[in-house]
C-alpha cells in the first residue's frame, strides 16, 4: 500500500507505513500509529503468556485488581486475548482492601466499575475482616516506618485466602518490567542470590502457600502500560499509596531511570541479565530457601491455619506485636525482606500525563 501523499513519510508509522505515527515506543523508540501500537502491545503480552504455558484451559484465574493502571491493563488485555485466541480461561478479579481512607476506598469504586465493563466476577477481602485491622489503625499505632512490611506479609496471605475462597490456585499481577528490573538491582545489591532466582521468574510459588503467582506483564515497559490505557481509555485510578515509602526501591528507580535515557533498552537488559545470573547461580543457592523450609518443616499455624515452619505465621505474629503495641523489629526486618515484592503492588503513583508525553512523536 503506497503511503498517503499528504503524510510525509519520515511521519509515517513504521509498521503499516498507511497512517500518521502518534506514538514512539519506550521500549524500541519505534515510530507507529495508535492501532499498530495497541496490538504490538497485545500481541508482546500474548507471546510472553504462551511461551511460557501460562493458563490452562477450563482454568479459573484471578486477577490481583487495585484499580490501579498495571491491573487493569492487565485485566483489560487478559479478556482481549481471551476472546481473541480462545484460551479458555474464566478470569476474576480478587481485591484487597488495606484500609485506607482516600486511597483504597477510592480505588476500589474503579475495581467495581472494572468488574462491570469487563463482565468479570470481583471479590473483595479485607484486612480489618482477615486481621481486625485496617492499615490506618496499624500506622496509628506504629507510625509510618515499618508499615510496609506489615502490609506486604497481610496483603500476600489475604491474596491467598482470597483465591481459596474463589477455588483458585492460580494468581496473576500487574507486575512489569520495570518493577522486576528495580528487584533485581535490589537483590544484586543485596547479594542475595535465591532471591534473584525467585524474582526473575514469570511463575512463583512458596511453601506457606498453594496459590502460584505470574506476571504475563513482565516484559511490558510502564510507560508503555500508561500508554496502553490512555490509548485504550481505560478506566484506572491513580492516586499514590500515602504510606509508601519504599527507600531503597526508590533508589533502584532513579539509577534504572537515568540509564533508561542514554538506553532505552536499560529496563529489559536489566531484566534479562537478571535471567542470565539466575541461571548461573548453583542449584544449591537456588534451592537454599526451599532446603530450609524442608529442614524447618511446613505445618499450620496454630491460630489462623495458614501454612508456615514456626508455630505461628508471620501475619499472626505481626498481629500479636500490633496488639501488645509493640512491634519486634527483629520480625520486621526478616519479614520486609521477603515480601518486598508483594509490598510493591502498594508503591509509586504514577505521573501519567508526563509519561505519555514521553511517548507522543512530535
Amino acid at each position: 500500500m503506497s503511503p498517503p501523499l499528504h503524510i510525509p513519510a519520515s511521519k509515517l508509522c513504521e509498521s503499516c507505513r498507511a497512517t500518521r505515527a502518534l506514538i514512539s515506543r519506550p521500549k524500541t523508540n519505534q515510530k507507529l500509529c495508535k492501532t499498530c501500537f495497541l496490538s504490538t502491545f497485545e500481541a508482546e503480552v500474548h507471546a510472553t503468556i504462551v511461551s511460557t504455558t501460562l493458563f490452562t484451559r477450563g482454568s479459573r484465574v484471578a486477577i490481583g485488581a487495585s484499580g490501579g493502571k498495571d491491573s487493569t491493563v492487565l485485566a483489560s488485555v487478559l479478556k482481549t486475548l481471551n476472546e481473541r485466541y480462545d484460551y479458555g480461561v474464566e478470569f476474576v478479579l480478587l481485591s484487597i482492601d488495606e484500609g485506607i481512607k482516600g486511597y483504597r476506598d477510592d480505588s476500589l469504586e474503579t475495581v467495581k466499575r472494572n468488574a462491570v465493563q469487563y463482565g468479570m466476577e470481583l471479590v473483595i477481602v479485607s484486612y480489618e475482616e482477615l486481621y481486625g485491622w485496617s492499615m490506618d489503625s496499624v500506622v496509628e499505632s506504629i507510625g509510618k516506618k515499618g508499615n510496609c512490611t506489615y502490609c506486604g506479609v497481610f496483603r500476600r496471605q489475604a491474596l491467598d485466602r482470597g483465591a481459596e475462597r474463589l477455588g483458585i490456585n492460580h494468581v496473576v499481577t500487574g507486575h512489569n518490567a520495570d518493577d522486576i528490573a528495580e528487584t533485581v538491582l535490589m537483590n544484586l545489591l543485596r547479594g542475595d542470590l535465591p532471591r534473584l532466582h525467585r524474582c526473575t521468574s514469570i511463575i512463583t510459588s512458596s511453601t506457606s502457600s498453594p496459590i502460584a503467582r505470574s506476571k504475563p506483564l513482565k516484559y511490558a515497559y510502564e510507560k508503555e502500560i500508561v500508554l496502553y490505557a490512555l490509548h485504550k481509555k481505560l478506566d484506572y485510578f491513580s492516586t499514590e499509596c500515602i504510606y509508601s515509602p519504599e527507600a531503597f526501591r526508590g533508589s533502584a528507580r532513579t539509577l534504572i531511570k537515568a540509564l533508561e535515557k542514554v538506553r532505552p533498552s536499560a529496563i529489559l537488559d536489566i531484566v534479562r541479565s537478571g535471567e542470565a545470573f539466575s541461571r548461573m547461580i548453583p542449584s544449591q543457592a537456588q534451592a537454599s530457601s526451599a532446603k530450609l523450609s524442608q529442614e524447618s518443616g511446613m505445618s499450620n499455624c496454630t491460630r489462623c491455619g495458614y501454612l508456615t515452619s514456626q508455630e505461628l505465621c508471620k501475619a499472626c505474629t505481626l498481629l500479636d506485636c500490633l496488639n501488645k503495641n509493640r512491634p519486634k523489629m527483629a520480625v520486621e526486618v526478616e519479614a520486609g525482606i521477603e515480601d518486598e515484592e508483594a509490598s510493591s503492588s502498594l508503591r509509586r503513583g504514577m505521573e501519567a500525563m508526563k509519561l505519555a508525553e514521553e511517548g507522543i512523536v512530535n
